[in-house]
């Protein structure tokens, strides 16, 4: 929905719009075939970002999203160390907000060094691979997909 602080004083209750829960659907369908599995969902938990997790449990029998509140500000660090509580995690899917997941994004790949500008449309997916603890330093971007190409794959 719109962005209508009559409506919606808080932001954070703004819901998906029908249309945008449909297609983000879509593409959960197809990324269900480049990713079959995750360990965790970590999300925020507005309601568009909530919304968008549980459309993803539903279509791609990931797990049932857990709330993530670092994914609701560019609280970087406070995202990883929601990630190491969760011990043995291969996979983890995030589910958040732009300019923050982009933010984040970046900061895996470059840590505090020169500034990178990744761009994400609602409903996009980066692969990240971490290798290390440490931002900017093992970090790989493997792919970032907007969602018409995951609508397409499905």
């Amino acid at each position: 929905m719109e962005r209508d602080p009559v409506v919606w004083p808080v932001d954070a209750g703004r819901p998906l719009t029908t249309q945008g829960a449909a297609r983000f659907r879509r593409a959960a369908r197809g990324l269900r075939l480049l990713v079959p599995h995750v360990d965790r969902v970590l999300s925020s938990p507005y309601a568009r970002a909530w919304a968008t997790a549980r459309i993803l449990h539903e279509e791609t029998g990931w797990p049932e999203p857990e709330s993530c509140l670092p994914l609701t500000s560019p609280d970087y660090e406070g995202v990883l160390a929601a990630i190491a509580k969760r011990p043995g995690l291969r996979a983890v899917g995030l589910v958040g907000h732009e300019p923050h997941l982009s933010g984040l994004a970046a900061w895996l790949l470059a840590g505090a060094g020169p500034p990178v500008t990744i761009e994400m449309k609602k409903g996009a997916v980066a692969h990240i691979e971490v290798g290390a603890p440490t931002p900017g330093t093992a970090a790989v971007l493997r792919w970032l997909l907007p969602p018409r190409v995951l609508r397409r794959l499905a």
